[in-house]
């Protein structure tokens, strides 16, 4: 049944220039209520200052993809967007304040009440926002009528997202497949809507707001057929990836000269994404480094009275497209193995030292490391690095191993967090491992960067496979 209902049908277009007008009002709406809480005159400065700090929050707003449709994104997600883009923002207003000599007639106050309301307003409004829209949504308005040819595996799990994520107004109207019932899903019998001629007569009847194909990628005749016979319907089609590869690294879409390409062993660290993972390194392991500085210089000490040898243990392992680096690690072993072949450590190992033991079940051993993400060998949040006897080894017994070469190696990462972290003694851990560190670097991002350093702090210190 055609929806009849909606009154939207591309969120994008509709709402792109509501979010920017109300976020420009927020911010000049939050300096007018500083201004008059601290009591201090509106003038043409003030002016100025709210057109660097609104330009400079639309600009990095816009490449943050803040502005993006979040109809399927995670409000979480775009409170940490909306303030990272305000932050920075912030600090370019600060530092025009101080580049152009003007700060002295500013008030100190008066900014900083600015900045917080700022904040809050563009956050409030969007949480509003957002509930207004679920309950339209509920309702049947601002809903996209959506159907699937082809009950793949890709299929299936397109289905189970429409229908548990119902307040991104996506409806999920009917599935077509040629295949008989008994062959299909029971848990989807109820969307069954016959054959995909017939999902294509009901698009051209406009029943449809958006077809996705989700046949596998060796039925190209097919596929072509059906792609024919949807040219003749306004429904937006989509091809729903069944690619094995796009599963395990970022692919998109290149071209030499005029022939199309995808790039299947890519990686998403590219372009501005590079210079967004340095700053990140740099601003955390500047931070913790002043943290953890004098904890650094005790243990340290404990390390140099309680056994022989260095304090450092540097070891060298693969780092960014498989070049050698030195990892730096507090020794934590009577030994320090560093050839090509180098023993795991296990549970109860005598090579540990009693300090040592306690450093590795609480991975400050790892701390020296954002020496080596300040220095760029390094980030703070990656695929771990391993030994490069133990590179060599598993390269051979784990398919797509060294893709997890494509960005740097990490002080912490998605597997880790996961509970993959410590001995892997089988390539089943392994393989595990190397899931989570291609899952990571395809679906790279500042958020995702922020959650794993949220559960390392949280997770360090109650890790039963670390020795």
């Amino acid at each position: 049944m055609a929806n009849t209902t909606g009154t939207i049908q591309n969120n994008t277009n509709a709402f792109a220039f509501f979010y920017r007008l109300v976020d420009i009002v927020a911010i000049k709406l939050s300096l007018l209520i500083a201004i008059l809480f601290y009591n201090v005159s509106y003038n043409q400065e003030y002016f100025v200052m709210f057109l660097v700090g609104s330009m400079a929050y639309i600009l990095v707003a816009e490449s943050l993809s803040v502005y993006r449709s979040w109809r399927a994104g995670y409000f979480k997600q775009i409170i940490f967007y909306t303030f990272l883009s305000w932050a920075i923002a912030a600090v370019l207003v600060l530092s025009y304040l101080f580049f152009t000599k003007s700060s002295e007639d500013f008030s100190r106050v008066a900014i900083a009440i600015w900045f917080v309301l700022s904040y809050s307003f563009l956050i409030s409004w969007r949480y509003a926002f957002s509930i207004f829209l679920a309950k339209m949504r509920s309702k049947g308005y601002n809903t996209r009528n959506i159907a699937i040819i082809g009950l793949t595996k890709n299929g299936r799990r397109l289905a189970q997202q429409i229908l548990e994520h119902p307040e991104t107004g996506y409806r999920l109207i009917a599935i077509y497949d040629d295949r008989a019932p008994d062959r299909i899903d029971p848990n989807y019998h109820e969307y069954l809507g016959g054959s995909i001629e017939d999902g294509v007569e009901k698009a051209k009847n406009n029943d449809f707001d958006a077809v996705y194909v989700a046949l596998p990628i060796t039925a190209e005749k097919r596929i072509k057929k059906i792609l024919f016979l949807l040219g003749d319907t306004t429904a937006n089609v989509q091809l729903v990836p069944d690619l094995f590869i796009y599963s395990l690294m970022q692919a998109s879409m290149s071209h030499v000269g005029e022939i199309q390409t995808i790039s299947v062993h890519g990686s998403s660290m590219q372009g501005a994404n590079v210079t967004l993972k340095r700053v990140e390194d740099i601003l955390l392991s500047l931070a913790i480094l002043t943290i953890i500085t004098l904890p650094m210089i005790v243990i340290a000490a404990i390390i140099k009275l309680t056994s022989r040898g260095p304090i450092l243990f540097k070891q060298d392992r693969y780092g960014l497209d498989g070049k050698k680096i030195k990892v730096w690690k507090f020794r934590s072993m009577t030994v320090a193995e560093n050839a090509d072949k180098v023993v795991q450590a296990t549970k109860n190992d005598v090579r540990i030292t009693p300090f040592g033991g306690f450093l590795r079940r609480t991975s400050l051993d790892e701390l020296p490391q954002f020496f080596n993400a300040l220095q760029g060998h390094m980030s703070v949040v990656g695929p771990r690095p391993h030994a490069v006897a133990h590179n060599e080894e598993y390269r051979k017994q784990v398919d797509y191993y060294m893709l997890r070469h494509k960005v740097k190696p990490g002080i912490t990462g998605w597997a880790q967090v996961n509970g993959w972290r410590g001995e892997t003694d089988t390539v089943d851990k392994m393989e595990m491992r190397i899931k989570f560190d291609l899952e990571y670097i395809r679906t790279w991002s500042l958020w995702l960067d922020f959650k794993i350093v949220l559960f390392t702090i949280f997770r360090s210190f109650n890790d039963k496979n670390a020795y």
